[in-house]
């Protein structure tokens, strides 16, 4: 029996696609340092666990499709405090930010319609608007430029009449890009002059090195019925497991036909719900002391990786990712190998191809992502693999 194209051509995820290598290798006794994937090691706020182990239930019933009203207040007082002017209102519970992006796609676009994309771009991006039969068009961004964002006389072009929505991460997943002020102010114009939607995913705003000032799509109220943010728990507290992000949007038209498609799955959990209302009652330090650990990684990162010769790659301002380009044509070939062929001490490194942060996997296949979301003995021993693995696998 024949299954769909839909699925025969769905792209299979880059970040999880080197699954069977690593499996491989811990059954060889080794131990793999995973640096492909934004896996927080930062303890969980117990905010979180006392709340679900406080609540008291007698049924798990479900939670109503727009999210819990107690979750919804708590994310209403964490968007006034960061200066955002949304009420729960505008909000709606998504399971995770991945179907937050789901229902922004299906409510916005048409079969066939396009979004604008800086290029690369967190992978399953693409797999999602496949599954929505919407299309992408990229903007291209190099390694050289810092991935900065073209003129805005180069990303015009790009547009036609199908074009639907721009649609970008701030800070950047796979690149560590911070937006500038001018690069949002050129995406504010664009999609004023062109009458386009703006879907803003910021899920690493908590995420900003060396004092770089966040500017917010938010902050343009000329285009505020146009923009959607896309959010999450995830990152910001170190509840990847939970599942549990948002949409936020002044467009009222927009926040009431996405309720349908919160209504056909139901709820989101109601019990990580409870945990993540909780977490307003986190200190107000907390952030604080993350940024400092995960500058100190980045650091770190960048002082191993300044080591290595023949790579290029740029310090990253956010988030907690990098995008290198490496001395190889095949970063997927290179990457396998080294989970097969290179330990140092019995640990091996596991990492994630370019490839599939670009429209044409060509433009990335020489190039690499690493997270730098493990402690940093774990980091300098994974650039070290990396630098070893390089050494052998050109000789």
């Amino acid at each position: 029996m024949q299954l769909s194209n839909r699925i025969n051509t769905l792209k299979v995820s880059p970040i999880r696609n080197l699954a069977p290598y690593e499996k491989a290798a811990t059954k060889k006794g080794l131990n793999v340092i995973k640096m492909n994937i934004g896996q927080p090691d930062i303890k969980t706020p117990k905010e979180f666990f006392s709340a679900i182990n406080k609540s008291d239930i007698d049924v798990l019933s479900y939670s109503p499709s727009e999210g819990r009203e107690d979750l919804l207040s708590s994310l209403e007082e964490y968007y006034t405090k960061i200066g955002y002017n949304f009420t729960k209102d505008d909000m709606i519970i998504t399971q995770g930010g991945s179907e937050g992006i789901n229902f922004v796609f299906t409510t916005l676009l048409d079969e066939g319609e396009k979004v604008l994309m800086p290029e690369p771009f967190y992978a399953n991006y693409e797999n999602i608007a496949h599954l929505a039969n919407v299309n992408f068009t990229p903007i291209k961004r190099k390694t050289e430029d810092n991935f900065a964002l073209p003129a805005y006389e180069e990303i015009l072009p790009l547009v036609d009449e199908k074009t639907k929505a721009i649609m970008f991460t701030n800070p950047c997943n796979p690149s560590g890009r911070v937006y500038t002020k001018e690069e949002v102010e050129t995406i504010v114009r664009i999609a004023k002059e062109k009458d386009l939607f703006i879907i803003s995913d910021e899920v690493y705003r908590e995420f900003i090195y060396d004092g770089r000032e966040y500017v917010s799509v938010t902050n343009y109220k000329e285009v505020e019925d146009k923009i959607v943010i896309i959010d999450s728990i995830s990152k910001r507290y170190s509840c990847c497991g939970s599942r549990i992000g948002n949409i936020a949007s002044k467009n009222k038209e927009i926040m009431d036909k996405m309720v349908k498609l919160a209504q056909v799955r139901l709820s989101a959990s109601t019990l990580d719900q409870i945990g993540a209302a909780n977490l307003k009652t986190v200190p107000e330090n907390y952030f604080a002391e993350i940024l400092d650990d995960y500058n100190s990684r980045r650091d770190t990162l960048v002082k191993e990786l300044s080591q290595i010769d023949g790579i290029v790659f740029n310090k990253p301002e956010g988030a907690f990712y990098t995008i290198i380009d490496l001395p190889v044509k095949d970063a997927q070939e290179f990457a396998i190998w080294t989970l097969q062929n290179i330990n140092i001490d019995g640990n091996t490194l596991l990492m994630t191809p370019g490839s599939g942060f670009y429209q044409n996997p060509q433009e990335g296949k020489n190039k690499i992502r690493l997270s730098y979301c493990l402690n940093e003995e774990q980091i300098k021993l994974g650039i070290r693999i990396l630098k070893k693995a390089l050494e052998e696998f050109n000789k």
